[in-house]
């Protein structure tokens, strides 16, 4: 093994473990409040924070790897998500609403950060890992991204069985204790100075990216606001005032979830591939979120129309969705570090992901306003508009790579393989 695809399985490995943890604290939190009588609104108003901060975390993550390595990121988004699973464990029955909303929102908020501090490592660390080959950074990116997903869909199985056999606070404490394994591991075997460069000095060069990344950052928001529209409150609360239990709710996302893992680690057989990396990439990316667009406008016609066995008929509409949703998503998480530069991959995808982040926030506020004015017919009508605009912007995609001009040459003896990331 080299020490390239050692280091990638490591950092892959940690990844996994976070996302299960982060996977359960969603149902753990979304469930436990929806039993306590929160309405749609303030359930999605509980994630607020948690996305918001995600924004910043992203941004500031990105320039902190570059700086500091992104083993330090890893084990701080780590130990930041440890800090925010006791800290919601603390919550008390006895406190009023309003105080239990601030403090669920202050935690959520601590665990956001941690989500997307570890995300932004991760993800930087597969470009520095697999180097300039088109073929194997697909691949890799693919596997990442799916497995990941699977992961987060056991993780809401796991929430959904923790809060029936332990409770809230209990779930939340044995989640911390095994993060805290995951990050010994993370301390110990990942290359201190991993993905260490200089990083950018001035807010322009930071947000400045080139075109591809600016437009697939905006193609994100749409893309992740679609998703979290229906996804964060409006079927969950669907599912369970159907008369569904805890754990078939958390089953439900669970598979639901695996299944658009298991499919964007397919992408890369199921998505034709081009010498350059983006004359068949970019078309496809084009293809899927039309496609993708037309499945919410059926199932919202299907929600009106108030079809027979109506939650089977939504449990369908979804795997479908989730498939080409997935298609779509894998296609993006290889565009962005196709267009990115490898000396400042993790300032690019730590951009990227910052509108990933803005995209959820938006999805999450509107699951809440849009479940509690009209249903879920209206989070899926609001889907569609999302999917629509995403659509839209991947026509001016660029299928050519165009560095920003204010990014320093990479030198010609990069060496991706090196244990540490350095160049040499």
């Amino acid at each position: 093994m080299t020490p390239g695809t050692r280091n990638y399985a490591i950092v892959t490995a940690a990844y996994w473990g976070f996302t299960l943890s982060d996977g359960a604290l969603r149902m753990l939190v979304l469930l436990h409040f929806h039993q306590l009588g929160y309405s749609p609104f303030a359930l999605a108003f509980l994630f607020l924070l948690y996305e918001a901060m995600g924004i910043v975390a992203n941004l500031i993550g990105g320039w902190l790897a570059a700086r500091y390595g992104i083993a330090r990121m890893l084990a701080v988004g780590l130990a930041t998500q440890i800090a925010g699973f006791l800290l919601l464990s603390a919550l008390s029955p006895s406190w009023t609403a309003v105080a239990s909303v601030a403090w669920v929102v202050v935690a959520q908020g601590i665990c956001g950060v941690a989500k997307d501090l570890t995300k932004t490592a991760s993800k930087s660390a597969i470009k520095l890992t697999a180097g300039s080959a088109s073929g194997r950074l697909f691949k890799w990116v693919a596997f990442f991204t799916g497995s990941k997903n699977a992961m987060k869909g056991v993780g809401f199985f796991l929430g959904g069985v923790l809060l029936q056999a332990l409770g809230f606070q209990q779930s939340l404490w044995a989640l911390a204790a095994g993060l805290a394994l995951v990050f010994a591991g993370v301390v110990g075997f990942v290359p201190r100075l991993m993905g260490r460069s200089k990083a950018s000095a001035s807010a322009r060069e930071l947000f400045a990216k080139n075109r591809g990344i600016n437009l697939l950052a905006a193609a994100r928001v749409a893309l992740f606001g679609a998703r979290d529209v229906w996804f964060v409150v409006g079927v969950p609360v669907f599912l369970y005032s159907a008369g569904w239990t805890f754990t078939m709710v958390g089953a439900f996302l669970a598979l639901w979830t695996i299944g658009y893992g298991a499919v964007q680690a397919a992408a890369p057989v199921l998505v034709r591939r081009s010498p350059d990396g983006l004359s068949a990439e970019v078309p496809a990316a084009r293809l899927w979120s039309a496609l993708l667009a037309l499945v919410p406008v059926v199932l919202a016609g299907l929600v009106l129309a108030q079809a027979p066995h109506l939650e089977w008929v939504v449990v369908g509409g979804l795997a479908v969705f989730g498939f080409a949703f997935a298609i779509n998503s894998s296609v993006h998480s290889y565009l962005v570090l196709a267009y990115a530069g490898s000396e400042k991959a993790a300032e690019d995808v730590g951009f990227y992901y910052a509108a990933n982040a803005m995209g959820r926030f938006f999805g999450t506020l509107m699951s809440g306003l849009l479940y509690q004015w009209g249903g879920l017919a209206w989070s899926l009508a609001g889907s569609a508009v999302l999917l629509l605009a995403c659509w839209g912007v991947t026509l001016a995609l660029p299928v050519r790579v165009q560095r920003d001009a204010t990014a320093r040459p990479e030198p010609a003896t990069t060496d991706p393989t090196d244990p540490t990331g350095r160049t040499r």
